[in-house]
């Protein structure tokens, strides 16, 4: 009975880890980002701990720069300003894990019969956190909002597993950025 629990939440484990980060993506489809080549920070990422606000500014610096695009020191110089936020959120689940009932069909006597043994459920409530990155594009000549991408993922407990879902998580959702450019 012991084995089925520890098989389902090794299961529950495997999905969730195969889960990764969810993305979206908007873009104003009248932006042309193909006129778009430097970029500045309007505001760098809130709501942060230090390292992983460096962490998320380097990351889409590093994607944005091999997409062609420059950084500037000045929103005079550049054609997109950037703000990206941070928001967490803390979930639960409830599991539980049933080991019955159980249903007799053949008899002790020789003879069918029915019978049923009472089962057990087990419920666990696991507590985990949500976090969600948004970064926001605005043509700063017009003043427009051109584009807007969010990745949230569960918050993984150690940072070398944080850090290393922080540069997935941004290597994911600039994949198919800018917008048009046909990589998918």
């Amino acid at each position: 009975m012991m084995i089925k629990h520890i098989t389902a939440a090794m299961s529950l484990a495997l999905l969730s880890a195969c889960a990764g980060p969810t993305i979206d993506t908007d873009a104003d489809p009248a932006a042309q980002f193909s006129q778009y080549r430097t970029y500045a920070w309007k505001q760098e990422p809130t709501d942060a701990p230090p390292l992983v606000k460096q962490r998320i500014v380097r990351a889409i610096d590093a994607e944005l720069q091999a997409k062609g695009w420059q950084r500037q020191d000045s929103e005079r110089n550049a054609d997109i300003g950037i703000a990206a936020h941070v928001a967490t959120e803390k979930k639960q689940t409830l599991d539980t894990f049933y080991s019955g009932p159980n249903w007799n069909a053949w008899g002790w006597h020789g003879g069918w019969g029915m019978g049923m043994g009472m089962g057990t459920a087990r419920t666990t409530v696991r507590t985990y956190e949500v976090g969600t990155l948004v970064v926001d594009m605005f043509d700063l000549q017009s003043k427009r909002a051109v584009w807007r991408g969010t990745v949230s993922g569960t918050i993984p407990s150690s940072s070398e597993k944080l850090n290393q879902g922080v540069q997935d998580g941004i290597t994911k959702l600039f994949e198919a950025f800018p917008p048009g450019s046909g990589v998918k």
